[in-house]
């Protein structure tokens, strides 16, 4: 009997195996791209990216991602995104999140024009607010184009520009505040 059993048990798992492997469906190891279609206020057709993901990694090692309700190439070869959301993992465990309304990449260019408003906030604390900022994409290295408003443990900020870039060691990042800065330190309770 265990004879018998140890050819027929083989063969049967061989043919439930072939049986299932025959009788499936086809799949895709990819995954379709959400293509949005919209009419402009002229009258045309606008075609669109809903839910665009980007993710890269710095050359220092840090973690960048980018996400967006929606993007759409433009006739210039620009593409415009609306509703960013960034994250900036850095290698020393702190994090970054950037919010804005708008962003905008040049056609063949490293640089994201952030628009309508710029929300900034770390994970030590800070929070930052801009009208419109420039950030690199490969690199950590972003400026504001304007003034700047800052909370955080420490008190609130004003200054007139904002720069973030690798520290003079090269090793760490760090926040510039540049043209006027005003700071009313609270001390801790």
């Amino acid at each position: 009997m265990v004879a018998w059993l140890k050819v027929i048990l083989p063969l049967a798992a061989l043919g439930l195996m072939s049986t299932m492997f025959l009788l499936s469906g086809g799949s895709s190891l990819e995954t379709p791209v959400q293509v949005e279609v919209a009419r402009n206020q002229d009258g045309t057709v606008a075609q669109g990216v809903g839910a665009p993901y980007y993710a890269s990694l710095t050359e220092a090692g840090d973690r960048v991602t980018l996400m967006a309700q929606s993007a759409r190439p433009q006739s210039d070869g620009s593409i415009i995104a609306d509703q960013l959301d960034a994250r900036i993992h850095f290698v020393d465990g702190t994090r970054m999140f950037l919010d804005a309304l708008n962003a905008t990449v040049e056609d063949g260019s490293d640089l994201l024009t952030m628009t309508g408003g710029v929300r900034i906030e770390s994970s030590v604390g800070y929070v930052m607010t801009t009208n419109a900022m420039t950030s690199s994409l490969s690199k950590i290295e972003a400026e504001s184009h304007g003034a700047v408003q800052a909370t955080g443990p420490a008190g609130t900020l004003e200054a007139g520009k904002m720069r973030i870039g690798p520290s003079e060691n090269g090793e760490t990042s760090q926040i510039l505040f540049t043209d006027g800065v005003k700071l009313v330190y609270q001390p801790l309770k």
